[in-house]
């Protein structure tokens, strides 16, 4: 009869151990624990479950929001993205000024406090036809335009917009900072590979993890409160997720203005290169998650709940904190496959696992500070927000 193991190995009780003491996992460690199994997995998920109540205690946040598909041309072509269209496909479309405040303003009055801006990258510089639409407005860059938008929304509605351009130089960043709350760029791997001919990132010239990085390392001069996260399962290996995870902890060390870390999960989709491409499962997703709360102890720390319907309560055992933006009115225009899950039932499901659920700002409770929040937006901010930084439950919409 085969030795049956009742507890984890040494080597990853030591591991955790020292991690709950303060000490983060080396790399050679970290990568061994995405590999985890048997009592090591379940030990695993334990130690980033109590890491994460040790460090931000047992309140999810949440944020309630409206998603503005500013622009849904790119000149990337990644292998697995089913937002991004040709000028005169099916579907193509840029919003219009009047569109967009028609959007904020519903938004508003379901509640929301967060105007997400997503939008491809810099399609002027591939398709001459959307160059010549933005000029005729007054406009050279998608980036003015969207300063032009995140102004309007700012000035004309109580939203807080929040902006994923993509790859920005400084300059682009701090003509946005002044009418945005946060930004954000997904750094998703730090995989130079997956640059290749027939890898996710083939064709996709704002992919290249410097340029990313660098993205990163703006903000955090410029004080912008940035959201960035990982992407699992599009082709990298253990070993670049666990270096993009620490390529992130330097940004963070040196700059100190990473307000969250999304991890999240590929879904392959109908129509893409990588439609046949398999996605992670769970147990990949729980190692991901907790191996990230490991490295990063003191990040807000969230995955998307409508891209595990079945499984996003397990989420909760693997040391998230947060939820992410949820709306009540627009769809996940990146996954329009994945329905965001009906507030009530998020709120009965922390409930049962010992939770409680507040809804929160574009900009975390830990940078609601006059160095990170822009001077124009403080008074809206400092109005939402309770002692706590997070929205005053006067003003939370329904659940």
């Amino acid at each position: 009869m085969p030795f049956l193991r009742l507890g984890p190995s040494a080597r990853v009780r030591r591991t955790l151990e020292r991690a709950l003491a303060g000490e983060p996992p080396g790399r050679e460690e970290a990568i061994g624990l995405l590999a985890a199994d048997g009592p090591d997995f379940w030990a695993l998920l334990d130690g980033a479950g109590r890491l994460r109540d040790q460090r931000k205690g047992r309140v999810l946040t949440f944020s309630r929001k409206v998603f503005i598909p500013l622009t849904n041309l790119c000149r990337d072509q990644c292998g697995y993205c089913a937002f991004v269209k040709r000028p005169g496909e099916p579907g193509a479309r840029t919003l219009s000024p009047e569109e967009v405040l028609s959007l904020a303003r519903a938004g508003e009055k379901l509640g929301c406090k967060e105007a997400l801006f997503s939008l491809g990258d810099k399609p002027e510089v591939r398709y001459p036809e959307y160059r010549a639409w933005l000029k005729g407005l007054g406009y050279s860059s998608t980036i003015e335009y969207l300063r032009a938008m995140c102004a309007l929304v700012a000035t004309e509605t109580g939203l807080l917009p929040h902006a994923n351009p993509g790859v920005m130089t400084e300059a682009e960043m701090a003509a946005l900072r002044p009418f945005t709350v946060s930004m954000g760029l997904m750094l998703e791997t730090v995989s130079k590979r997956l640059l290749r001919p027939g890898m996710a990132h083939h064709r996709c010239p704002d992919k290249v993890p410097a340029l990313r990085l660098g993205t990163m390392e703006a903000a955090g001069r410029l004080k912008v409160a940035f959201t960035t996260g990982i992407l699992v399962g599009i082709g990298e290996t253990p070993v670049e997720r666990v270096d993009s995870l620490l390529a992130i902890r330097e940004v963070q060390r040196a700059y100190g203005h990473i307000q969250e870390v999304i991890v999240q999960n590929f879904r392959p989709k109908v129509g893409t290169p990588m439609a046949d491409h398999p996605a992670p499962g769970l147990g990949e997703m729980l190692r991901t998650i907790a191996v990230a709360r490991l490295i990063l102890p003191d990040m807000n720390i969230q995955a998307p709940p409508n891209l595990a319907p079945a499984d996003y309560r397990l989420y909760l055992w693997a040391g998230i904190n947060d939820w992410g933006g949820i709306s009540p009115l627009t769809p996940d225009f990146i996954n329009p496959e994945a329905p965001w899950p009906k507030l009530g039932e998020l709120k009965d499901i922390c409930l049962a696992e010992g939770f409680e659920l507040r809804e929160r700002l574009a900009i975390y409770p830990e940078y609601i500070k006059p160095e990170f929040v822009p001077a124009g937006l403080w008074p809206k901010v400092a109005a939402l927000t309770d002692e706590k930084g997070l929205v005053r439950p006067e003003l939370e919409g329904p659940y």
